[in-house]
């Protein structure tokens, strides 16, 4: 999933000076447009800052410099200790009655896929009581995915259901790879998004590790309750997105 670009110097690669263009907004003005031409592809390593230092025959702060600049226009991100990789390009995302990633992805042309990591039971605690509309200590079942886009880590994800209600969810999520198709599997064809809250968080541990990044790596929270035709909740998710891989669009 990452590729590494040689960073020699090539020949003719000397940027101008005297021109009025500062030689770090060359920099960047070069690297940018062969980002946009597709010469390193999404999740690519650029070369290290010494190489490019070499390839354009400037110093390290120079190259910095025009680093930086491609950083606050999304265009790369840096991860500590692993180096600087061009930033995928985000997932248009709509949030709306009904909220599906592989619809979303598919949408884009984009390839998602989901995986069952695992699941546990547990009771409900009140606020999971609540959005479920169930008991205090209900059994639940406790299932935790992980989504990929285009075959790099994407999200991570929650779901509680009732395990009164639908005994045999963990089994049918296993069985298919797909909540949407595990409802089906147990009666429920069609669901709908009730509520979805947003909040912003920096990733713990399993996270972390589980998405590929560091810990200093910000992520986009949902918190999200879906119903079925008639009204009672089905399931509440708690959904962890890498931030910059992710564009929100909530209708008006």
């Amino acid at each position: 999933m990452m590729r590494e670009v040689s960073g020699k110097r090539r020949s003719g690669e000397e940027v101008a000076r005297g021109l009025g263009v500062a030689v770090w907004r060359q920099i960047a003005d070069r690297l940018r447009d062969e980002i946009v031409a597709g010469t390193w592809a999404p999740a690519t390593r650029l070369p290290t800052e010494s190489e490019l230092a070499m390839r354009f025959g400037v110093n390290r702060h120079t190259v910095r410099r025009a680093i930086a600049v491609l950083a606050t226009e999304s265009l790369v991100r840096a991860d500590q200790g692993r180096g600087t990789f061009v930033a995928e390009r985000p997932l248009p995302y709509p949030i709306a009655e009904r909220t599906r990633f592989a619809a979303n992805a598919a949408a884009a042309a984009r390839v998602g896929r989901a995986e069952i990591l695992g699941h546990t039971h547990e009771t409900a605690a009140p606020r999971l009581a609540e959005r479920l509309a169930l008991p205090l200590d209900a059994p639940l079942h406790r299932i935790e995915m992980m989504n990929t886009l285009d075959d790099l880590p994407f999200s991570v994800a929650t779901i509680w259901v009732s395990a009164e209600r639908f005994p045999e969810f963990p089994n049918c999520c296993a069985a298919t790879g797909s909540v949407t198709a595990a409802f089906a599997r147990l009666g429920v064809t069609d669901y709908f998004r009730r509520e979805t809250r947003i909040t912003a968080v920096m990733p713990d541990k399993d996270d972390a590790e589980r998405l590929g990044v560091d810990t200093t790596r910000p992520l986009i929270i949902t918190e999200s309750v879906d119903v079925d035709p008639e009204g009672r909740p089905i399931s509440t998710l708690r959904t962890r997105f890498l931030a910059d891989r992710i564009e929100l669009i909530v209708a008006s």
